[in-house]
């Protein structure tokens, strides 16, 4: 048993923890078991890993880069609050789960563990479950274990006596929802990258099947104001004089950010910024400050470099796997992917729209005196956002790329506030703050601490009763989507 704990535990801190090799690992099962010679093998891998390794130089490159902000606003202006980010969330529960709980965080790995196994288990069995997608996104995985095993032990007390049985419901709750919100996002993905063989598997999957959803009821065809009509989507307008210049959008972002961002630090001040050690002493405030804005789109230029990198090694040698042990199975991948096939300005225009949302929440709590204050991070804030606004702008047009995402941001505000205050995790400092665990974890939590065992019990049903409605609603085109799109396609188009 000892030799197993230490071959998982070398596997989880080198593999499932690090998402390139993660990634990399399973382009190379794939095209081992599509037959290719060794050296496509070895090609293909090498590409899949160094692509996924630019983009997350990418998205390392954005968090830093906000980092000025982040530390300003809580130092600057005294703001002792809890920082909605999965890094701080994560930290708040290695620090807190043994003193409030009396148990080690080692367990958190173990329900990991078996939390995968429950995902790869209700994909393996699609014929009944009607689940098509594995969770690849390790570094997530390992973050959201962390919440989930603090919440369900607030939630349910009851299972602190018996360790194994705690860890098998965690895990059947942990692997059911990333299972069920991976596949959640299987079409809008399929319908946003026009057969790409990719889903999400990230921290906001409920968010963006729910968002998909409302954008076109609301925005789109769907919407009977609009009556069937084609909708305006962002890359549609064509601005006119000297406005044309926001159709480009690296100029977009470099400008918007200038404004946005540059304002925040010039209200920082010189001072503060030197003292932090941010700029250098004698340094221009004027070229600092354009510099840093400015960074935000060569990181989304090389974030989208990567994508196109490792996207196709992915799904290509993906089939592999789908066709020999997970038929008709779609890997799950980071929310970043997708920012390389939507609208480039969606990114821009759904993160800024998020971030209003957020300071106009952060605000309210303040004016309401909460007993919680939350300090936005820059994950959330960013990649769940920009995240909903590419998905929106595809299937409701600009409009529902401006809308959702701000609703999205006081969503993860006020639900991160409620949930973070009531479970204890907040006097640590943290907590992760996306928009699933901002709203869908919050009701769980709720349903399981007041119900107990039937709680846990119409959770789980729950969960599992969505791929089924899924499946009950289209039928002949369900399984056919991840199969063969342009079959599927052609099937929509003669209906």
């Amino acid at each position: 048993m000892d030799i197993l704990l230490k071959v998982w535990t070398f596997f989880a801190t080198n593999v499932l923890q690090q998402p390139a090799f993660m990634i990399g690992l399973i382009v190379m099962i794939g095209y081992i078991l599509l037959r290719k010679p060794w050296y496509d093998i070895l090609a293909g891998t090498l590409k899949a890993i160094v692509g996924y390794l630019i983009l997350m130089v990418g998205s390392g490159g954005l968090v830093n880069n906000f980092r000025p902000v982040l530390v300003g606003l809580k130092d600057r202006f005294q703001m002792n609050a809890m920082v909605i980010d999965p890094y701080f969330g994560q930290n708040a529960v290695t620090a807190g789960v043994e003193e409030v709980f009396g148990k080690g965080f080692g367990d958190a790995m173990i329900l990991l563990f078996i939390a995968f196994i429950v995902n790869i288990l209700l994909v393996r069995f699609s014929k009944y479950t009607k689940l098509r997608a594995l969770f690849t996104t390790g570094n997530v995985q390992v973050q959201q274990a962390a919440t989930a095993y603090w919440l369900i032990m607030f939630a349910c007390p009851f299972l602190l006596n018996g360790r194994v049985a705690m860890l098998v419901v965690m895990a059947l709750l942990l692997g059911a929802y990333w299972a069920v919100g991976s596949n959640l996002t299987i079409k809008p993905c399929q319908e946003d990258t026009d057969g790409a063989g990719f889903c999400l598997a990230h921290q906001q999957m409920f968010g963006v099947a729910l968002s998909y959803y409302l954008a076109g009821k609301l925005f789109g065809k769907e919407s009977k104001k609009n009556n069937g009509k084609e909708i305006r989507k962002i890359e549609d307008i064509e601005l006119p004089g000297f406005m044309s210049i926001f159709n480009d959008n690296m100029v977009c972002t470099s400008i918007l950010m200038v404004i946005f961002f540059g304002a925040i630090l010039c209200i920082l001040g010189r001072d503060y910024l030197v003292e932090g050690e941010f700029m250098k002493e004698g340094a221009s405030m004027f070229f600092y400050v354009l510099q840093t804005c400015l960074y935000f789109a060569v990181y989304l230029a090389i974030l989208q470099l990567g994508v196109r990198t490792f996207v196709a090694e992915l799904t290509a040698s993906f089939q592999g796997i789908a066709d020999r042990i997970l038929p008709g199975s779609v890997p799950g991948v980071d929310c970043a992917v997708i920012f390389g096939f939507g609208a480039a300005n969606a990114v821009t225009l759904g993160f800024l729209s998020g971030f209003v949302g957020q300071i106009l929440a952060i605000v309210a709590l303040i004016l309401l005196k909460s007993p919680v204050l939350v300090i936005c991070g820059f994950v959330p804030v960013f990649f769940d956002n920009a995240t909903i606004g590419v998905f929106a702008n595809e299937k409701g047009g600009f409009k529902a790329a401006l809308i959702l995402p701000f609703f999205s941001g006081l969503c993860q505000v006020f639900g991160s506030a409620f949930i973070a205050g009531w479970v204890g995790m907040a006097a640590y400092g943290g907590y992760l703050g996306m928009w699933d665990w901002a709203v869908i974890w919050p009701v769980f939590t709720v349903v399981m601490k007041y119900l107990s065992y039937i709680g846990i019990g119409i959770v789980l049903v729950a969960l599992l009763a969505i791929p089924q409605i899924q499946y009950w609603k289209d039928k002949k085109g369900y399984f056919l989507m991840t199969e063969d799109y342009e079959a599927y396609k052609e099937m929509k188009a003669n209906k």
